[in-house]
């Protein structure tokens, strides 16, 4: 999760966005250097960089001919920019009223970004997280279809919870978001 600024705005350099999508497997200056079709030394002053802002980490140094070779890899294999970066402060549901609004879906999405973000970031690597996603598309002849299916999911969901819930148990956030899917290029 990327919650500086200006590690946000070392990221999305080209030069250096070019060096983390080449570092796959870790790699020195010279090997990524030749991978993107730049030199070395341009590519030294990026890693140095993207490692002050934590995106890459030093995976071993090598000791040959006199030279010390610095092999990195990226600390992180993907990169999500946290919502707060972006918007300045955190979008925060609870101050959004219209709990159908397109703001109230985005603060909320905002939030599970932030907060899984977050739990990854401290988590030991090779540790997954206990998540569930649902992701689907589904077709609604009219309004009232959707209103109807909006109450049938708000009941079944609830039963669930009633079900499931217990006060003394680890706490998870649910969410179910829909909006209408963007139409794809033809």
């Amino acid at each position: 999760m990327l919650a500086d600024p200006a590690a946000v705005e070392a990221a999305l350099d080209p030069i250096r966005a070019a060096i983390l999508d080449a570092l796959t497997e870790p790699g020195s200056a010279a090997t990524v250097a030749a991978a993107i079709g730049s030199t070395r030394q341009k590519v030294n002053y990026h890693l140095k960089t993207l490692e002050v802002h934590g995106l890459v980490e030093l995976a071993e140094e090598r000791a040959w001919g006199g030279i010390t070779e610095r092999v990195v890899r990226r600390s992180a294999r993907n990169l999500v920019v946290a919502p707060d970066v972006l918007q300045g402060a955190g979008l925060d549901p609870n101050e959004i009223a219209d709990r159908l609004s397109a703001a109230y879906l985005i603060a909320v999405n905002a939030r599970t970004v932030s907060e899984v973000g977050a739990i990854a970031g401290v988590s030991p690597a090779g540790t997954r997280l206990p998540t569930l996603t649902v992701d689907t598309v589904i077709g609604f002849s009219s309004p009232e279809d959707r209103a109807a299916f909006a109450a049938d999911l708000q009941s079944a969901v609830a039963a669930l919870v009633a079900r499931y819930h217990h006060d003394d148990g680890r706490p998870h956030r649910l969410t179910v978001s829909s909006y209408p899917r963007p139409e794809e290029p033809s």
